[in-house]
């Protein structure tokens, strides 16, 4: 299933993240894919921030890996743009978190090799002063979406 959304603005970007954050489950996977500046860690801060209530979600560019608890299940944010080897992620913890929790992780093609085929993709472009949001997702996605209102 391959849907497209339109992204008018900033409050956009965040929204499809708030809905996402509903229909995220301990086990699942979100790839945040696209350039600089495409939108992936609003996306991703406004899921984390719907989940969790946290204050500040702030982007691991730097730290490649922040955690926080939600009521249920524990979400993994990383961010691998700075990965230097692929095979660092089982140092930043990658193993744990496919087991223990949600994993959103942004730039994941430095680790593709390492991923599952179940995860949700969002590929965002810059289209002008709008984005545009590719979601590909699988059958275990597809109802998810559907019900939410996404697909």
């Amino acid at each position: 299933m391959s849907i497209s959304l339109q992204l008018a603005n900033e409050a956009a970007t965040m929204a499809l993240g708030v809905q996402l954050a509903h229909l995220l489950r301990s086990g699942d996977v979100v790839r945040l894919e696209g350039d600089l500046g495409a939108g992936k860690s609003t996306l991703a801060r406004a899921l984390i921030r719907e989940l969790t209530g946290a204050g500040d979600a702030p982007s691991p560019t730097f730290t490649f890996v922040e955690t926080y608890d939600a009521p249920d299940f524990r979400i993994w944010h990383f961010d691998f743009y700075r990965l230097e080897k692929a095979e660092d992620v089982w140092e930043l913890g990658l193993e744990e978190a496919l087991e223990d929790g949600a994993v959103i992780i942004e730039w994941p093609e430095h680790a593709e090799q390492f991923l599952p085929e179940t995860a949700l993709v969002i590929k965002l472009d810059i289209a002008g002063d709008m984005r545009q949001a590719k979601i590909e997702a699988n059958d275990l996605w597809e109802a998810r979406l559907e019900k939410a209102g996404i697909a």
